[in-house]
């Protein structure tokens, strides 16, 4: 009788230990890839790092240093320590030039917020022309030195068109620019005709990220437009809002060419805000070291209120679920 040999059955490979390495060389190979867009992302990042380091950084440190020294270009700095600051707050030509910037912030912000956020939701409500959205930004593509000399021209007191209307309406000439009531509000409303319709495209950007299915139900409701404005849209556009507004804060905290060209400072200081008064420091007076303190004393300001706008606005939070 023959007796089978029951040897075990061969088992073939189950593909694990030949595929470890085959693994190891995928893992090794997306290390690869990543290395290699690394290398990419960096050297896109590179000039834009190289400008912030070059013409932000370093200048910031270098005005820090700067405010704490005597320097007017001549002679080596000389370390005076907080003489500068203690100068900057016993200066009355500062605080009057800060309370100028602030008048100027105040009427800027208003007037601009309001009538861009009108523009925007009409432009969102009642069209969707792209034609109409360029005319609306038409005037931001114009420099604050261009638009400052077109606009000195017309509310100029004796030859100006602006003028020439109001005259011819009966209405004694006004001297917008050349009045100490006049020339502040008049600057900030020039920079509001350049700059609104900018700040409503930014808030028309963000209107059209509220869904209109919200509009569609509150119809239904029977809600009228100026309550939907009330209830929906404002709510949701917050972010959005607090971010303009803190992006136009600072921007009007730093007005200096519209001033430069219409008013220079004037009449009797009216105008001279903070900027045209630290330019004068530095580049007129060769004060260098006090023009660096009042910078870093303005750096202080945009920062803090930055803060507590972002804060009291809730600019991180979005009430879209």
């Amino acid at each position: 009788m023959t007796i089978a040999s029951s040897s075990p059955p061969s088992r073939l490979p189950t593909g694990g230990a030949a595929e470890a390495p085959s693994r190891t060389r995928t893992r090794q190979g997306v290390s690869g890839e990543d290395r290699g867009d690394g290398r990419l992302a960096a050297l896109f990042i590179a000039p834009a790092l190289l400008g912030f380091l070059v013409f932000l950084l370093w200048p910031t440190l270098r005005g820090i240093y700067l405010s704490f020294t005597r320097f007017n270009l001549l002679t080596p700095a000389e370390w005076v320590g907080l003489d500068n600051y203690v100068r900057m707050v016993n200066d009355p030509i500062f605080w009057d030039s800060l309370w100028v910037t602030v008048e100027y912030v105040v009427i800027n912000i208003g007037v601009q917020t309001v009538a861009a956020l009108a523009i925007a939701v009409l432009l969102q409500r009642l069209t969707q022309s792209s034609m109409l959205r360029g005319i609306v930004l038409t005037p931001y593509l114009m420099s604050n030195v261009v638009a400052g000399l077109v606009w000195l021209w017309i509310l100029d007191t004796q030859l100006g068109i602006g003028n020439e209307i109001i005259s011819g309406l009966g209405v004694d000439r006004i001297p917008f620019l050349a009045d100490e009531t006049w020339a502040i509000p008049t600057i900030a409303l020039i920079n509001v005709w350049r700059h609104v319709g900018y700040t409503a495209l930014l808030l028309f950007a963000g209107l059209q990220a509220i869904p209109n299915d919200m509009y569609e139900a509150a119809r239904v409701d029977g809600a009228s437009e100026w309550r939907m404005f009330w209830r929906i849209t404002m709510p949701l556009l917050r972010p959005v809002l607090a971010v303009v507004l803190i992006m136009t804060v600072i921007g009007s905290f730093q007005v200096f060419d519209t001033v430069a060209v219409t008013t220079a400072g004037g009449p009797a200081n009216a105008t001279n805000v903070l900027q045209f008064y630290i330019y004068g420091s530095a580049f007129g007076r060769f004060q260098f070291g006090y023009a660096s303190a009042m910078s870093v004393a303005l750096l202080v300001v945009l920062s803090a209120i930055t803060i507590l706008q972002y804060r009291l606005t809730r600019a991180g939070r979005t009430d879209l679920g």
